[in-house]
Formats: structure tokens, C-alpha cells, sequence
């Protein structure tokens, strides 16, 4: 395991990460923060052991543990020098845990293997020599279960519905600052051990952190219960207000921050930045959340830290004039949850590290992002069934958010904020859908992408466009709108092992043509069709689908409903086909994920549904494969200056009329 065989001399200073310059992807900035030196708090009761009683207690302040040697302790214990041989043991009874800190830094710690069949929960003191203010703190158990899992929690601070619990917390990692039952200030939290988590709330407890500076450097074990998180707000009933924290954490799944089982966390004025650490050897890439320690390949990512999780029933998570940021993988994730809330007002959203989302959706949830700047390297949506909102952040909305989601923010607060416009800008994609579910984009929302703005698989996606208050949609593709088959390969049920899923599936390009369905309609909008609305704006771009429907994976077909009110749009709007750099993508090729070429061609079971409503113009760029065309009485379809578009309907050449609506075999084209 890494650090297992470090000692405390020569474990690297956790203060490099708060340190450390975060720049981000085109757009550099520096995030410095400056720890000052703290020593941790001298605790003074006595050792008690079983195999080293004696010569404990006759070292005074130094400790040691020989080869084959168990030490147990059952009370909180202090020394100058500690030294564990290989194979010495440092125990503490059912019922407990034990953590070691060295001038305040919690370190040592190293969890077991994942095949230990507990999910690699246990941990264990590394072999070494430490020096220093040395506490061997003895804590009340803190047993987390998830799944068929127990994870043995260890955290600087245990706050519950009466307060700080002292006897689950480990003071000695509690560097200078103010500590009380309903909140903690300008408090100091440093880690370079495994999976030890730093401020624990829970059981309705309400608790409030300011100015905290916490850096972890070391794997956590699990993002989806957060075991190795630097702050967690858990259970019904309970707030979490985390106001001017700075977060840098660098490890497997050490996660900043989450928000679990219906509790409220509110997060401002703060900066968070994790960055990827090093997979365990035994590591298998799963999907099974009980084990999953690094972004399932087939969403076309790396990266193996997420900066924060929300998770659990109803939980809301909110981000407020802060900065979040990961390397890879995500920085805003909703996981493992149902009907939760997401919102983020006027807060910078980014991935350091040329790969990554913005935000997660899964379960149902509800996302806000009001007055935000995303500054992603994939995508800044990736949909799995809920609702987005991208707006402005007007007092009004900002106000009404602050209302239903008990953000707690005061008029003062309220008036600081500064309306800002949503800013997007993504390497890949603005939304990637692998489910059912909409986005709404307003405002003065700027949408810039480097490929394809909407990717939807294959599912009931749907977004609306308001443009009337200058929000805009760049395509750096060309692309505006690609619906296709999903070419996201399935996770392999394997046996024998810890884990139930290993994601070694592959995708392979289909080959031949569709079959023609004799049920699917392609030329009336159905409730599973992916549907895109556009209002009051200006559009330079293509819209495809290229969804072969027949059959295949039970899908008879899908459209294409594109609605455009007052609107301008110019580009080619078809039926297509579809073709990958690579027949066949696997986890070496994992970034050839949606990456397509498309070839227009006639309706099979893609049908593309168009309507030109009030006021609106479809310039015509290239020839376009459509099923049904409705025009409004001053809707205009054209071509560019000098050229003439042509509309064939069943084979027989048909002037294209204001008011007038068009259904079957229909091909435009300009000469």
C-alpha cells in the first residue's frame, strides 16, 4: 500500500498541498494558502498494553513496538519517539480506534488490502519511526456501514445533535483555531495516513465550520460513503454551514466534501481542489460502488478523485461564491442518491487536469446553477435522469433558492452577491445524456464547447433554450445536437471476487444497415423521443440523429423534435449515420467515447421532426434527411446567398410554402 513503509520523518509535508499552485486548464490562476506552524495539544494519559507494558512505561516518552510485538492501548497516549518495527503491532480494543498524530499531522495509517473481505476498511499504523509531539489517540468506534460494508471511520471532530462528542474525536488533530458544540473556527486539519476523515457531523446536529484550512495527502477508500472525506454532513436534520474553507486534498477518493442522507450542507466563500492519487496494486477498475475507486472508463474519463459527492434521499448540497475543482473525474457529483438537490450560485466549477465534468446527475435530482463559470475538460453535464437549470444570478432567483432550500443566507449576504451570467466553457460537450431527463439554459448562459454541444444516447433527453437575454450556444465542431446509439460499453458480472463488476466490456461499431421497423412512427413526436427547443436566438450548427432503433437494444426507433420560435438557425438538420475513429473501443481507447463522424442519409427509424415557429429561418447549409417539416405563416427555409434549396417529399419535387407542414420521405437540398 502507498506510504506503508515511510516514516515519519520521511513522509512528504501535507502543508504542499494547500500550497501547491492549481492551475486551471487556458486560464491560470494561483490558489496559495499559507499554514502556519501549530503544535498539537499535549494529552497525558497513561499506556496500557499487553506485550509491552513494561518496557512502555519505563520508556517514558519513547515507544517502541518490536517485530512480532502487540501493543494495545485503552486510553489516549503520549510520546516523544515512536518506533514499530516491521510486524509490531499497535492495537486498541472492540470498539475503538486508534489514530496516530506527529505535531498535530494525523499520519501512518495505511488500510488493508481490498481482498480482505471487509472492502480493505481496516488500518493499520506503518512500521517507522516518528518524532515529535506524538498522540496515540484512543477514540469511541465511529462504524459507518454501506452496502454489505462497515467502514471504521475515524475523524478530528464527531459533532452530533448535542455538540462536539470528545470521545469519538481525535483532539490532537485539531490544529489551533476555536472549537465549540455548535461551531469551529480559523481550525487547522492535516493528514498524510489513509482514510481519516477530518469533520464528521450527524444525527441532526446543526454545526458550523469558518476559515477552515484542511489538507489531506493520502487514499481515501470510499466516495460513496465518504470514508476519507474532509468534511461530511450526514442524517436527517442535520445543517452544515462551511463558510471560507480551503480544501486541497490529493489522493484515491479523498474527497472534500459530502453531503449525505438528506442532510443540508452549504458551502461558501470557499475553495476546494482535489487532485488524483495512486490506485492500491490490488485495485480492479469496478462499477461496483462498494469497491469503485477511480471513474468508470466508459464515460471517456480518467481520474480517480472526485471533489465532492452528494448522496442519500432529499440531501441538498449547496456552493455559494466558491471555487470547486478536480484534477480529472468530477468536481460537483450526485451519486448513490434519490430526489436530491445541487446548486451552485455564482461559484467557479473546473477540472485541472484536461479531463473531467462539471456535475453528475443520477436519482432523480435537481440541479441550479445560477451566475457559475465552468471551466471543464469534458463535459459540464453528464445526465443520468434529472433536471438542470443554468441561469443568471438575479436577486430574485438567488433569494428564492435562498427561501426553498433553507440556504440561511442573510440580507447582507444576499446583497453582495452580484448578478452574473452562467459561463460554460467545456473541452467535449456542454451535456452528455445516458438518461431520460431536461436541461434548461437562460439567461445571458454562454454556452461554448469544443466538440458537440448536446450528446445525447439514445435516451428521451430534452433541452430548451431561451435566448431573448443573450444566451448563446457555440459548437466547436459544428455540432449542436447528436442523438445516437449509446456506445458505452456494459460492466462483466464476474464471481469469485470481492467486487461483482469489472469494466473490461468493449463496444464494436455495428455493421450493415438498419432494419426498417413496421411500428415506429417517424413522423409524429412520441414521449421517448429526444426533443430541443430554441427561442429568441441565433444558431450556427448541425442537428443529426443517427439512432438505428429496429430492435436493436429493444429500441423500435427515436426522433428528433427540434422546435425553433423567433429564431435563426443555419446548418444541415438530418437522419445520419454515424462511424468511430475505431471499430472497436476498449479501455485503451477510451477518449474514442462519442467521437463520431456522421454521413446524412435518408429516414429509417431516426426520424427528424421540425418545427419553424413564429418569426424563425432555417438557412439550409447542406443536404438534410427530415420525416415532418411545419412551417409557420411568416417561418422561411432558405439557402445561403446565391444558392436555391430544393424540398423533395416521396420521391416528387414540392415547394417548400409558409404555413404549410410536410410529412414522409423528405430531402432538402442545395444547388
Amino acid at each position: 500500500m502507498e506510504h506503508s513503509s515511510r516514516t515519519g520523518a520521511d513522509r512528504p509535508s501535507v502543508s504542499t498541498v494547500l500550497d501547491r499552485e492549481v492551475a486551471y486548464r487556458g486560464r491560470p490562476r494561483a490558489l496559495l494558502v499559507a499554514v502556519a506552524a501549530a503544535m498539537a495539544p499535549t494529552l497525558t494519559a497513561p499506556a496500557a498494553a499487553h506485550a509491552a507494558t513494561d518496557r512502555a512505561a519505563k520508556a517514558g516518552k519513547r515507544i517502541t513496538v518490536a517485530s512480532g510485538e502487540t501493543l494495545e492501548l485503552t486510553e489516549t497516549t503520549t510520546a516523544s519517539v515512536l518506533t514499530i518495527a516491521e510486524g509490531g503491532v499497535i492495537t486498541v480494543p472492540d470498539g475503538y480506534s486508534l489514530t496516530l498524530t506527529v505535531n498535530g499531522v494525523e499520519t501512518g495509517s495505511a488500510l488493508s488490502e481490498l481482498t480482505d473481505g471487509y472492502g480493505g476498511a481496516a488500518t493499520a499504523l506503518s512500521a517507522g519511526t516518528y518524532r515529535g509531539t506524538i498522540v496515540l489517540a484512543v477514540a469511541e468506534a465511529n462504524e459507518v456501514a454501506f452496502s454489505d460494508l462497515t467502514f471504521p471511520f475515524r475523524q478530528a471532530l464527531y459533532v452530533d445533535a448535542d455538540g462536539v462528542d470528545e470521545a469519538a474525536s481525535t483532539p490532537s488533530a485539531v490544529l489551533g483555531g476555536t472549537v465549540t458544540d455548535t461551531s469551529a473556527h480559523n481550525i487547522r486539519l492535516l493528514s498524510n495516513g489513509e482514510a481519516f476523515n477530518g469533520v464528521y457531523v450527524t444525527g441532526g446536529g446543526s454545526y458550523t465550520l469558518t476559515r477552515p484550512r484542511i489538507a489531506f495527502d493520502g487514499n481515501g477508500r470510499c466516495d460513496f460513503i465518504g470514508y476519507g472525506a474532509s468534511v461530511t454532513g450526514t442524517g436527517e436534520g442535520t445543517t452544515l454551514v462551511v463558510d471560507g474553507a480551503t480544501i486541497r486534498n490529493e489522493g484515491v477518493v479523498r474527497t472534500a466534501i459530502i453531503a449525505d442522507a438528506t442532510a443540508n450542507v452549504i458551502v461558501k466563500n470557499s475553495t476546494i481542489h482535489c487532485a488524483d492519487g495512486t490506485l492500491p496494486d490490488e485495485y480492479v477498475p469496478t462499477g461496483d460502488t462498494r469497491y469503485m475507486m477511480d471513474v468508470p472508463w466508459m464515460l471517456g474519463l480518467s481520474g480517480n478523485v472526485r471533489a465532492t459527492n452528494l448522496l442519500g434521499a432529499s440531501t441538498r448540497a449547496s456552493y455559494i461564491n466558491s471555487s470547486i475543482s478536480s484534477e480529472k473525474w468530477g468536481a460537483l457529483s450526485v451519486d448513490g442518491g434519490s430526489k436530491c438537490t445541487l446548486t451552485a450560485i455564482n461559484s467557479t466549477i473546473a477540472n485541472t487536469g484536461g479531463e473531467g465534468y462539471g456535475s453528475y446527475a443520477i436519482g432523480n435530482v435537481t440541479e441550479h446553477f445560477l451566475g457559475c463559470t465552468f471551466d471543464v475538460g469534458d463535459y459540464a453535464l453528464i445526465h443520468w435522469g434529472a433536471s438542470a437549470h443554468y441561469g443568471d444570478s438575479t436577486a430574485e432567483a438567488v433569494a428564492d433558492l435562498n427561501d426553498s432550500l433553507e440556504l440561511g443566507l442573510t440580507a447582507a449576504e444576499l446583497t453582495k452577491l452580484p448578478k452574473r451570467p452562467t459561463v460554460i466553457r467545456a473541452g467535449r460537450f456542454m451535456v452528455l445524456w445516458y438518461a431520460a431527463g431536461s436541461v434548461t439554459i437562460d439567461g445571458g448562459t454562454q454556452v461554448r464547447t469544443g466538440k458537440t454541444a448536446f450528446m445525447c444516447k439514445a435516451v428521451a433527453g430534452s433541452v430548451t433554450v431561451d435566448g431573448s437575454q443573450g444566451a448563446s450556444i457555440t459548437a466547436g465542431n459544428g455540432v449542436i445536437f447528436q442523438l445516437m446509439d449509446t456506445d458505452r460499453p456494459s460492466s462483466v458480472t464476474v464471481s469469485a471476487k470481492p467486487w461483482k463488476t469489472e469494466t473490461i466490456g468493449t463496444y464494436t461499431e455495428p455493421t450493415g444497415s438498419p432494419a426498417k421497423s413496421s411500428t415506429w412512427d417517424t413522423t409524429t413526436a412520441q414521449a421517448t423521443d429526444a426533443k430541443a427547443s430554441f427561442t429568441d436566438i441565433s444558431l450556427t450548427g448541425d442537428f443529426y440523429n443517427a439512432v438505428w432503433g429496429g430492435g436493436t437494444a429493444n429500441l423500435q426507433g427515436q426522433n428528433l423534435v427540434l422546435t425553433f420560435d423567433h429564431s435563426t438557425v443555419e446548418g444541415v438538420i438530418s437522419a445520419t449515420t454515424v462511424k468511430h475513429r475505431v471499430s472497436t473501443i476498449t479501455s485503451a481507447e477510451y477518449r474514442q467515447i462519442s467521437e463520431v463522424t456522421n454521413t446524412p442519409g435518408a429516414v429509417v427509424n431516426n426520424g427528424v421532426i421540425v418545427t419553424l415557429g413564429s418569426g424563425s429561418t432555417w438557412t439550409v447549409t447542406g443536404t438534410s434527411y427530415l420525416s415532418a417539416l411545419t412551417l409557420a405563416s411568416d417561418a422561411t427555409v432558405q439557402a445561403p446567398s446565391g444558392k436555391t434549396v430544393t424540398l423533395v417529399v416521396d420521391g416528387t419535387e414540392t415547394a417548400i410554402e409558409a404555413g404549410s407542414s410536410y410529412t414522409g420521405a423528405l430531402t432538402l437540398t442545395v444547388a
